[in-house]
């Protein structure tokens, strides 16, 4: 069922609503019977996230939009002298860990006959969105803010969707396309009830990846927080299936520029802060009032995590200290960088300790702008 974190109301979950009909508050998928899966079967399953069908709500998992998201390798780095894990989901089908859960989103849509949809996104969600509309059959609309990195546009328009770029904020651009939606649906991958569980599919592969066992720490980037969330939901359900004892400390990481969730573990809330956001290079990440941010808070206190801020220049660093091992990824991606650094120093994070830190986006999104940091001086 659909049951909206706001007021408490329920809705049936074959239902065309992407919010709380009641209140507006935003919907969150409630699996209602307790969910069964094992190695046996994970292993008999296809070479995707899709191995992990019996715990994705989508109806006909068969006939599922999907393009081998996931199975994305798991490999150790060594940085600042520790050994991590690197997660690297940056090679997806379209360059970001956002194939995960548009993949699910878009099934789901269709199961519902939906068959035009509007997004907002920074750029990545946008791409995703595009490519599994074209592949599903769906027609698509993303709204973009127009600073958005060349690459993602050129990606978003050439997979067929219309393009549409929002002067000002992040938040602007949300507003407009709310404002196209009222004349289609909403199929934005913030508000809908399905995209985390598609974005969980990360921790399953983890666990998978590791000999069926969980890492000491998990470091994400975090703008509106999917990959936390995914994270904990993923390690819930397996615990509640028996199938590990206890879930990763989950570490959420912002830029210093646009911290409303880190200035509110901070400072022991459990609501964001309200920030002034000024521009940060890690665009994916750059989100002043998540909607989720309550409900990401409550994750990470659980998890016993934490939610730490990184400056801009440390992230550059980390862009380039990714790249001379190999790594080509997004700024949004190497805030992880000086993160590790960061909780190593703070003594969150030990020799001892299994770590996974998650690479989410593709650098060749970000050329343009990599290259405008590579020539300052």
């Amino acid at each position: 069922m659909l049951k909206c974190l706001k007021c408490g109301a329920s809705y049936g979950d074959d239902e065309s609503i992407w919010r709380c009909p009641g209140c507006g508050g935003h919907l969150d998928h409630i699996t209602e019977k307790l969910l069964s899966i094992s190695p046996e079967e994970i292993k008999r399953g296809p070479l995707s996230m899709w191995r992990y069908g019996r715990t994705i709500p989508v109806r006909s998992p068969e006939k599922a939009v999907t393009m081998g998201e996931g199975l994305t390798p798991l490999i150790p780095v060594k940085l600042d002298g520790m050994k991590h894990l690197v997660k690297m989901d940056f090679l997806c089908p379209t360059g970001s860990y956002k194939d995960r859960g548009i993949s699910v989103l878009v099934s789901r849509l269709r199961e519902l006959g939906i068959t035009s949809l509007i997004e907002d996104s920074s750029g990545n969600a946008g791409a995703a969105m595009a490519a599994y509309c074209a592949a599903g059959g769906l027609n698509c609309s993303v709204y973009v803010p127009d600073y958005t990195s060349a690459g993602k546009c050129v990606q978003i328009e050439a997979y067929g969707a219309e393009l549409i770029r929002v002067p000002g904020t992040r938040e602007d651009t949300t507003d407009a396309a709310m404002a196209a939606a009222r004349e289609t649906y909403y199929g934005s991958h913030n508000w809908s009830p399905w995209f985390v569980e598609g974005v969980k599919t990360f921790a399953y592969e983890i666990w998978e990846q590791l000999g069926w066992t969980v890492p000491d720490h998990l470091v994400l980037p975090l703008g509106q927080g999917s990959l936390v969330l995914g994270a904990y939901r993923a390690f819930s359900e397996l615990r509640e299936m028996g199938l590990i004892n206890n879930i990763p400390k989950i570490h959420g990481v912002q830029s210093a520029n646009c911290a409303p969730l880190a200035k509110a573990y901070e400072s022991g809330l459990d609501v964001p802060e309200n920030i002034t956001k000024t521009e940060t290079v890690a665009e994916g990440i750059s989100s002043a009032t998540p909607l989720r941010g309550a409900e990401v808070l409550e994750a990470v206190k659980r998890s016993g995590g934490s939610i730490v801020a990184v400056d801009e220049k440390p992230i550059v660093d980390g862009i380039f200290a990714l790249a001379s091992r190999g790594i080509y990824v997004e700024p949004t991606s190497a805030v992880v960088v000086p993160a590790l650094k960061k909780l190593r120093i703070e003594g969150t994070l030990s020799d001892q300790d299994v770590t996974v830190a998650f690479l989410s986006g593709s650098g060749l999104k970000a050329t343009d702008k990599i290259l405008h940091l590579k020539e300052q001086p």
